[in-house]
């Protein structure tokens, strides 16, 4: 079992760890009462502080939404002068303005350490050679992962995404033994590398994936695909931290610890906003308690998960939560029947003879829409199985889904890959051309 960078802390007794949140909460929330902040007093002005803070009750606090950072775009939620923040990450912005989320230094103090955490939680050591291959810039997934190795005391390899070729090279020749990146940016990667026949040259040991959904079945390829490395899920959002927020660890696949000495989680029902049941899934809910340049209480992430209350054999104590369903506004809507992308993923991919390359195709052309779902073979062997493959993974998918689907299964290589970015899973066809580039 790999060293905790902050064992103390890591495996605090569970009581101990509620007084802790209760006072960096309260620490919090009177700051932010008093901070000049016109969005935060605002928000908070109708609180019965004191109620809650004695009843230790999050459901007498407000929820933060993301419409929120664009309606105060860029700096209306800034809890502290600007002039006392040292970096500023924004979203992409895909879906209209970008959220845009400034940090102190102490924030980036934090954001280190909480990502030393997450390598660790996967195997990670000082010894390592971590190659980072998540995107830098704006987006706060390669700087995140950076500095966490750094402070966890490997060496790390600033290799950005895009150019595979060059990246397994790297892989090979600087002795890496961690990867970070997009999960299917490792597949793609994996690829390259046994097409130019670097497999048996790189050593890896552990991967750092999160930054898109992937599923148990795709884990199990991904795994296969390097050697059998612990191939673990790295959960964050910027608008709370970053990556780091949560992290699988290799000894407990299948639920992240989320560290709740800095972010508070709870689960909702999406619609009422009530705490839902014991085991039941709900939206993950999050309310920062350390960040001082950003802070968010309560912030509706749109994630689904539920609370996984066996203790991890690891050792560490945090609360963990299930490996998430999908997003509430990722769901699929077709023909009445709520899909998620990720059930579609776990059937393809539980079939051998598929590689981990797929697309869902929406198909709005009709007065109902349809579901294609487009996936290719793993090798040239299995081509004379084809006709066999498209009928069994119909059946399956109609089994889970309780929906007609139809399924096009191409030889390999034929689904597009993405070398940056997170992959696109989902495309809606609306006239005669086709969605799916390539």
């Amino acid at each position: 079992m790999a060293p905790m960078p902050q064992a103390e802390l890591e495996t605090m007794p569970p009581a101990s760890r509620a007084d802790l949140q209760w006072e960096r909460l309260e620490a919090l929330l009177r700051r932010l009462g008093s901070s000049g902040s016109a969005f935060w007093e605002d928000k908070l002005a109708a609180v019965d502080l004191e109620a809650a803070l004695a009843a230790r009750d999050l459901s007498l606090l407000p929820f933060t939404a993301k419409a929120e950072m664009r309606d105060t775009y860029p700096f209306g939620m800034l809890a502290v002068p600007l002039e006392d923040t040292i970096r500023i990450h924004a979203s992409s912005g895909t879906r209209g303005k970008p959220t845009v989320v400034a940090y102190t230094a102490a924030d980036l103090a934090v954001f280190a350490e909480v990502n030393a955490r997450a390598i660790a939680c996967a195997g990670g050591t000082a010894d390592d050679v971590l190659h980072v291959a998540y995107g830098y810039g704006l987006f706060t997934g390669g700087l995140g992962v950076h500095y966490g190795g750094e402070r966890l005391g490997a060496t790390v390899v600033p290799a950005s995404g895009g150019n595979p070729g060059f990246q397994v090279q790297m892989l090979a020749d600087l002795g890496a033994s961690g990867l970070a990146c997009t999960p299917s940016f490792a597949m793609l990667l994996a690829e390259r590398a046994a097409a130019d026949g670097l497999t048996d040259r790189i050593r890896l040991r552990y991967g750092v994936f999160g930054a898109e959904p992937w599923s148990e079945a795709f884990r199990t390829k991904l795994e296969e695909a390097w050697g059998g490395i612990d191939a673990c899920d790295i959960y964050g959002l910027s608008e709370v931290m970053g990556p780091g927020v949560a992290m699988e660890c290799r000894e407990g696949k299948g639920a992240l610890h989320v560290f709740d000495d800095h972010f508070l989680p709870e689960i909702v029902d999406p619609d009422t906003g009530y705490p839902v049941e014991p085991g039941r899934l709900g939206e993950l809910v999050l309310t920062t308690l350390t960040k001082e340049a950003l802070p968010v209480i309560r912030y509706r992430t749109g994630d689904i998960t539920t609370f996984v209350d066996e203790l991890c054999p690891c050792g560490r104590t945090f609360a963990r939560i299930a490996r998430f369903s999908g997003r509430v506004d990722d769901m699929l809507v077709i023909r009445g029947v709520n899909v998620f992308p990720s059930e579609i993923e776990a059937v393809l991919l539980d079939d051998p003879h598929l590689a981990g390359q797929y697309a869902i195709v929406v198909d709005r052309r009709g007065t109902l829409p349809e579901l294609e779902v487009r996936a290719e073979l793993a090798s040239a062997e299995a081509t004379p199985l084809r006709h066999e493959v498209v009928a069994r993974l119909e059946q399956r998918l109609q089994e889970r889904l309780r929906l007609r689907v139809t399924v096009r299964v191409g030889d390999p290589g034929s689904i597009p890959r993405q070398d940056i970015g997170k992959a696109r899973r989902v495309f809606e066809q609306t006239g005669d051309q086709d969605p799916v580039p390539g």
